[in-house]
């Protein structure tokens, strides 16, 4: 707190000395201005938030989301992104489940029925328009969700983890849904993942239900990135296959330090930020001291959260120093600080006051010309100082009212304009949406009438008009982990600027104080700006973006002869013969390119393309261009998920699974229902010269001759569009899960990617495809992407091949726009209705709340006893965001 009052006292002093000063030459702050601005203005930053109705789920409900879309420094809502991506993805890195939503201004909203098969385990969650994808996946919408099921799912496991001298032993337990031990039952296990571990084996379950898996782990860090996939059987037809991800702690923490602004200089006093990260990928705490190169203690150490932590260093030249920590299993370890500089600049950030920001920066040498500071938030620069020239010690205070919420970016440049120092602070300013949330009554009585009055202002009072989403829940039947929760403050301040890692984002903002606004700050020493170099942008360095905005869809291809040659001035025609009809033409250019643009289809449509050359001749090919999703491997959320997904949420599964039946008995809901024991004879006869090793029709989907597409000249042209998690390009076959290359079996032999362009269409009698690893880890390493297990007809086989339309004809089913469905909110007046009240978990939802004049209302009906939770997230006209949380209790 002293060095604090004298930097703020001798502050004024330093002012009036005309220390700092703009200048209106073309000097390094109005380049660099300038080219940020003109980098930002080509570049904006997209920004995505899905707002869902509860943090997690089970097999046969539905996931209700709201999705906010943000562009550009000032955070406005999007115009020009049409549409986003949202995905549920397994932790195969398998997309499970995928739709386009519309946005309208940047606002749209969906929903994910989830189907009684599911299998449990931890899911994520993924949103991203087109264009985001210029800046890579790590800056996506990117959130872990659990998925249980207790209405199929009859094995329930249990996994503990052991690390000793670069060995894992993993202990699983498998019970029912009781808790009762399978006990003396063959499993089958292997291990899967980015890891180069070749295990499998097999094991009995002991009295207990308990089976020992014993791996090496040199690689720790990919080895805590991989899976145990096991078979149990004696369960079910087939067994029953479990994915448990690895998670242990081996004993060897990693520690960073971070001093603030880069760099230590001897004789300036610096603050030294630390994390220590466990082979888990989350934060471990530790306590120590800071001692010189003769042993001698400097200042004692401790993590204050999350393993992070900060302490105080004047360097000494000649000195080497190291931190001596102890953790809390008692095991110590002993890491040395970056080595310190005799010369170098250090900059100085106290960024925890509510009001101003506070930056010091001083020299450890004499100061060629002036230096530049420059404070940047989402590509804007919204403050620009310079120093008298040969200035080497000088300090400023910032208003906090010049920068908006989020992430803010200090530089100091050179007189040369190089980068010398870096500091990030978080500023929670004074530009949110105020929502206020008023029930009717106090006094909530079960299966009684509620209606809740909104209200949204801006911080300064005045009413707005906005859009609210509201999801209600009882949260004695849902517990929140407030910490781990979604939070569009959180994601859209925090996360989305940030390319790493964070845990527990939430935590920083549910109630705003002087601790986290510390553990905030330290946060911020741990973290670097990725969204741009400044080198690049002072040098003018510009790599244009690679995908467009997409507003509507585009449909273009190329037509070429059939002996590869394009065709100049050809017809082709667009026509959906499926539903409403659909005819537009265009020709094609030099190169043989056409494309149909500002199209927007609903989901399941179905096109067919067919073209001419310019003599109106049929002799030529269309080739339609497919845009594969984004890679879904390298998650950096990893360290959230579940070892034991399925357990912790088992009480509020088994609520589900009640609600779920009675659902069922009275004909509501869009479930599919899961029939035991039949048998698919049609399918069973087509596939009995499968050599699948699955056995033939275990797999995730199966296409028999007569599904392929028509029009097709070969295997992948038949077959794009139509396999679930599997896109084609050059006729080459790739998982959507992580971009690679599936494995090819034919007829048993295994092949390369190039098999499927040998193979005639009329010979293929079926494809099945095997891409999670309970069906894909049966062929090992070769199968980490997933199989296309392809069989040929027989001789005495007839040919049920499609109709034949020619070359110049493509028929495909591209994925259109999803169509939300209405959330079902029982009235409880009706009759019979109030058999539901009690099991329900999520309340009410309403995705677009509207407030006109700042003020709306909702209304629903409570459900059963407990401690009801609102949650209210939402944007006005000027992209101010805001979040309320309102509980009551019904009784």
């Amino acid at each position: 707190m002293t060095y604090r009052r004298n930097l703020i006292i001798l502050f004024p002093l330093i002012l009036l000395a005309g220390i700092f000063s703009f200048t209106a030459d073309d000097d390094i702050i109005n380049v660099l201005t300038k080219r940020l601005a003109e980098w930002t203005d080509k570049h904006p930053v997209e920004k995505a938030y899905l707002h869902f109705d509860k943090p997690y789920y089970t097999a046969g409900e539905d996931i209700w989301f709201k999705a906010y879309v943000f562009t550009g420094p000032d955070r406005q809502l999007q115009p020009d992104s049409g549409i986003l991506n949202v995905e549920l993805i397994n932790d195969a890195d398998s997309i499970k489940h995928s739709l386009k939503v519309q946005l309208h201004n940047g606002l749209g909203y969906g929903d994910i029925p989830l189907p009684d098969t599911m299998q449990e385990g931890n899911y994520r969650l993924r949103a991203y328009t087109e264009y985001m994808r210029n800046a890579g996946s790590e800056y996506f919408f990117d959130k872990t969700i659990v998925i249980g099921n207790i209405i199929t799912n009859k094995v329930f496991t249990r996994a503990s983890f052991n690390y000793q001298q670069n060995q894992v032993a993993a202990t699983i337990r498998y019970t029912d849904a009781n808790g009762a031990a399978y006990s003396n039952k063959a499993v089958s296990y292997h291990i899967a993942g980015p890891s180069a571990i070749n295990v499998k084996g097999k094991a009995i379950t002991d009295a207990d239900g308990n089976i020992k898996v014993v791996f090496p782990a040199t690689d720790v860090k990919n080895a805590n990135n991989s899976r145990i996939v096991t078979r149990l059987s004696g369960v079910g037809q087939g067994g029953v296959i479990k994915s448990i991800p690895v998670r242990f702690m081996a004993g060897v923490a990693d520690v960073q330090f971070f001093p603030e602004g880069g760099e230590l200089v001897n004789g300036i006093a610096t603050r030294v930020a630390f994390k220590i990260i466990g082979t888990n990928g989350l934060g471990v705490d530790a306590t120590g001291q800071l001692v010189n190169s003769s042993g001698k203690p400097i200042v004692d150490v401790s993590t204050t959260h999350l393993g992070m932590g900060v302490f105080a260093l004047t360097p000494e030249a000649g000195q080497n120093y190291k931190v001596e920590l102890t953790y809390a299993d008692g095991s110590k370890a002993t890491i040395p600080l970056p080595k310190s500089a005799n010369a170098g600049t250090v900059m100085n950030v106290i960024g925890t006051d509510p009001n101003r920001v506070i930056v010091s920066v001083k020299a450890a040498q004499a100061v060629s010309g002036q230096l530049s500071l420059v404070a940047q938030a989402n590509g804007k620069v919204y403050y620009a100082a310079k120093s008298a020239d040969g200035q080497s010690v000088f300090n400023t205070v910032i208003p906090v009212s010049k920068f908006p919420s989020g992430i803010v970016q200090f530089t100091l440049f050179s007189a040369q304009g190089e980068p010398l120092n870096q500091r990030l602070v978080f500023v929670h300013g004074n530009d949110r949406l105020d929502i206020k949330v008023v029930p009717n009554s106090q006094n909530q009585q079960p299966g009684k009438p509620v209606s809740l009055n909104f209200e949204a202002k801006t911080s300064d009072g005045k009413p707005v008009l906005s859009s609210l989403s509201v999801a209600v829940i009882n949260e004695s039947k849902v517990p929140v982990d407030e910490n781990n929760e979604n939070n569009i403050f959180a994601s859209l301040l925090l996360s989305a600027d940030i390319k790493g890692y964070i845990e527990q984002p939430a935590y920083y903002f549910n109630d705003v104080n002087e601790k986290t606004r510390a553990d905030l700050d330290v946060l911020m020493m741990t973290q670097g700006y990725r969204r741009f170099e400044w080198q690049a942008i002072k040098n003018g360095v510009d790599v244009p973006d690679k995908f467009p905005y997409e507003r509507t869809f585009t449909i273009s291809g190329q037509v070429k002869t059939l002996g590869g040659q394009p065709v100049k001035g050809g017809k082709v025609e667009l026509i959906n013969l499926y539903g409403s009809f659909l005819k537009i033409d265009t020709v094609t250019d030099a190169n043989g390119r056409f494309a149909f643009h500002d199209i927007i289809y609903p989901d399941s449509i179905k096109f067919l393309v067919q073209a001419r050359n310019a003599k109106n001749k049929r002799d030529v090919m269309v080739i339609i261009d497919t845009m594969p999703p984004a890679a879904t491997a390298n998650y950096k959320g990893l360290p959230d998920f579940n070892v034991n997904a399925g357990q912790s949420i088992a009480a509020y599964a088994q609520n589900s699974r009640q609600f779920y039946f009675e659902q069922m008995k009275l004909g509501l809901g869009n479930h599919v229902i899961s029939l035991a024991e039949v048998k698919i004879i049609e399918k069973k006869n087509a596939l009995k010269h499968s050599r699948n090793l699955n056995g033939p029709g275990n797999a995730d989907q199966v296409l028999l001759s007569k599904d392929f597409g028509l029009g097709c000249i070969n295997l992948a042209d038949c077959l794009q569009g139509r396999l679930t998690g599997v896109y084609f390009i050059n006729g080459k076959a790739y998982s959507t899960r992580g971009g690679g290359l599936m494995l090819i079996v034919v007829d048993g032999m295994y092949g390369d990617a190039d098999l499927m362009n040998t193979l005639i269409v009329n010979d293929v009698q079926s494809v099945e495809v095997l891409r999670n690893i309970g069906t894909a880890g049966i062929y090992g390493a070769r199968g980490d992407n997933g199989v296309l297990v392809i069989t040929t007809k027989r001789g005495d086989e007839p040919s049920d091949s499609p109709r034949w339309y020619g070359s110049n004809v493509k028929h495909f089913a591209p994925k259109g726009i999803y169509k939300s469905r209405l959330f079902y909110s029982p009235k409880y007046d009706a009759k019979g209705s109030d058999r539901l009240a009690d099991l329900r978990s999520t309340i009410f939802w309403k995705p677009n709340v509207v407030t006109v004049n700042g003020k709306a209302n909702a209304g629903y009906f409570n459900a059963s006893p407990g401690n009801y939770r609102v949650v209210v997230e939402g944007v006005d006209t000027d992209g101010h965001i805001g979040r309320q949380v309102m509980r009551y209790r019904v009784e």
